[in-house]
């Protein structure tokens, strides 16, 4: 049986963790960033779909071809952040179901269906850039996301043949401890948000 994280892990993860919005000068490193990848691809998804795509904007070149696409509210912390993840979804990921789900053949259900098609990449992707936001947490990275953008504009940039399309944006760093963060807001009590039926 396995046992609990250590208690200051989980408040790294969950309960001391704040959405940053500005962070220090130190880089993040490509290694970190593929180390970043190597732990986010192994959270779960609906048939092992892995729709989930990541443009890690790093270079000042790339991020000012992103700054436009911003809500002006997230536009100048985007071009100060050192790490900026545009987390998209490929709207033909079921052409990788035949080697990544090998259970049965599940690509004609999604291939013939579009609607569906659409919502498993837009649910999954949406799951898999949290699990990308636990993983950064993990490796002592802050993180900042955002839906303030034109999706629009993204993904005219980005992705031009129209096979991806962004879902949210993520700045990312090692976050300033003083004024790189709002306080916290309130939680929903369990009473107020869940139910045990």
């Amino acid at each position: 049986m396995k046992s609990a994280l250590d208690p200051s892990a989980i408040d790294q993860l969950f309960r001391e963790a704040h959405t940053f919005n500005k962070f220090t000068e130190q880089p993040v490193s490509e290694q970190t960033v593929r180390d970043l990848y190597d732990l986010l691809k192994w959270g779960p998804t609906s048939m092992n779909a892995q729709p989930g795509r990541y443009v890690f904007v790093h270079g000042a070149a790339a991020r000012e071809r992103l700054i436009p696409a911003m809500i002006a509210a997230n536009a100048e912390k985007t071009r100060k952040a050192p790490l900026t993840v545009i987390v998209a979804m490929d709207t033909r990921f079921y052409e990788h179901l035949p080697t990544q789900f090998k259970a049965y053949d599940a690509r004609p259900m999604f291939a013939g269906n579009a609607p569906l098609a659409e919502a498993t990449a837009f649910r999954n992707s949406s799951l898999q850039g949290a699990y990308l936001m636990l993983a950064a947490r993990s490796l002592g990275l802050d993180c900042g996301p955002m839906s303030g953008f034109d999706p629009a504009k993204v993904d005219a940039e980005f992705f031009p043949d129209g096979r991806w399309k962004s879902n949210f944006i993520v700045n990312m760093g090692y976050g300033l401890d003083t004024g790189g963060y709002y306080p916290r807001g309130p939680r929903l009590g369990f009473e107020e948000a869940a139910q045990i039926l």
